[in-house]
């Protein structure tokens, strides 16, 4: 039976991440306005090239995608990373309300990254 935590998934969202940080980064070339700067590295980063890696992992050694360890990771992930990037895009347009916002959210996108490491250091096979 087919899990969310399968390598399409990971790619397709993985993909959308990339969509984003590119729209982003060419409307802040047409404007001229690089505040949001922080926000297209880490959607690269964190959405596209991250997600993307999970996947291809996930690929190869498909039975890590099967753990409580990879689905509470996908959630996490999946939920943390969104409100991050749209908190800290809130933050660095002057809302510094958000600050302790983006903090936590930052925590829980941290935790859903050491679940990951979690579940490769205990789950994956040894050559």
């Amino acid at each position: 039976m087919a899990t969310v935590n399968t390598c399409s998934t990971w790619l397709r969202i993985a993909v959308l991440y990339f969509v984003a940080a590119a729209l982003l980064g060419i409307l802040m070339g047409i404007v001229g306005d690089h505040t949001l700067f922080p926000v297209h590295a880490h959607l690269n980063l964190l959405g596209w090239v991250s997600m993307a890696i999970f996947g291809l992992i996930y690929r190869q050694y498909p039975e890590l995608g099967t753990s409580k360890l990879a689905k509470t990771h996908f959630w996490l992930y999946n939920i943390s990373l969104p409100f991050t990037m749209i908190t800290l895009a809130c933050l660095l347009k002057g809302n510094a309300a958000l600050e302790p916002v983006v903090g936590i959210c930052s925590l829980l996108l941290g935790a859903a990254i050491v679940l990951f490491a979690l579940n490769i250091m205990l789950n994956l096979p040894r050559d």
